[in-house]
């Protein structure tokens, strides 16, 4: 036993160094902050020493209409996840549990337009908001943002929801109740897990999404987050203290839907939840 001792204290050891190395940057960043015209990064010995101020964080907020920025986005991606979430369970449902036609490679179809890049889809992507008049619009956004995580969604719970026992639905069944009954009383329950963790990566991906809000909202009034955060890049030089203040406040709400979704996606699915009357 002891000739395994020091095995496991270089094992700790590598973890320890491998956490503190992905650890340092956020801790940098953080320290960053508290520097006042800081045009220049700090020297990583420099940021220890610092004194802890909230002078940074205070003027970002009252900066640049950055509450505006900050709400817009508040609302924005809420509906949009709201929206990916119920559409793409409602779209998985009926991939799981139904038959028809075609089923299989219009499946195959969605897994397809995964594989293509962002980037590549922004120029048809504003062309197809601009036909529709919604460029400038939330609506246009809502529409690209649902349109794009519903796919991902889909193949997500598609696999989840053939795993829940069709034994479920008898009761349903039996007390006169349909498909849509079957959807919302045994199906969503049950998928909590999977919908907190899904919750959680939509809200991300939305809330730090910057090229296509870039891209269709043409507005100041209507801009979001992202695009607020790179005004604080002046022209000739950057503060560095409150551009890392502005994206630590931007990073408040994903670190609260973490911790709201958390305990979901942490839960085993089928001891809960069940068949409601």
């Amino acid at each position: 036993m002891n000739t395994s001792m020091p095995g496991k204290i270089a094992v700790y050891v590598i973890i320890v160094l491998g956490a503190l190395l992905f650890v340092f940057p956020f801790i940098y960043m953080i320290l960053t902050t508290f520097f006042l015209g800081t045009n220049t990064l700090p020297k990583p010995h420099e940021v220890f020493s610092v004194t802890p101020n909230f002078a940074n964080y205070v003027t970002v907020w009252n900066k640049n209409n950055f509450v505006n920025y900050f709400m817009n986005s508040v609302i924005v991606t809420s509906v949009a996840m709201a929206g990916s979430l119920f559409l793409g369970a409602l779209t998985a449902y009926g991939f799981a549990r139904f038959a028809f036609p075609g089923k299989e490679f219009i499946f195959r179809l969605f897994l397809l337009t995964m594989m293509i890049p962002a980037v590549i889809n922004i120029i048809p992507t504003f062309v197809i908001v601009k036909d529709l008049g919604l460029v400038n619009t939330y609506s246009g956004l809502w529409l690209v943002y649902i349109a794009g995580g519903v796919v991902g969604n889909v193949f997500f719970l598609r696999g989840f929801f053939e795993s829940i026992p069709k034994e479920l639905e008898e009761s349903v069944l039996m007390d006169g109740g349909g498909n849509w009954r079957i959807f919302w009383n045994i199906y969503l329950p049950q998928s909590l897990p999977a919908m907190g963790t899904l919750a959680i990566f939509i809200f991300q991906g939305t809330w730090e999404e910057y090229f296509l809000a870039l891209t269709l909202i043409k507005s100041e009034a209507l801009r979001t987050l992202p695009i607020a955060i790179m005004m604080f890049n002046d022209k000739y030089a950057t503060n560095y203290g409150q551009i890392f203040a502005a994206s630590m406040i931007a990073l408040l709400p994903v670190i609260l839907i973490y911790v709201t979704f958390q305990k979901k996606f942490v839960q085993s699915g089928f001891n809960e939840g069940g068949v409601k009357g």
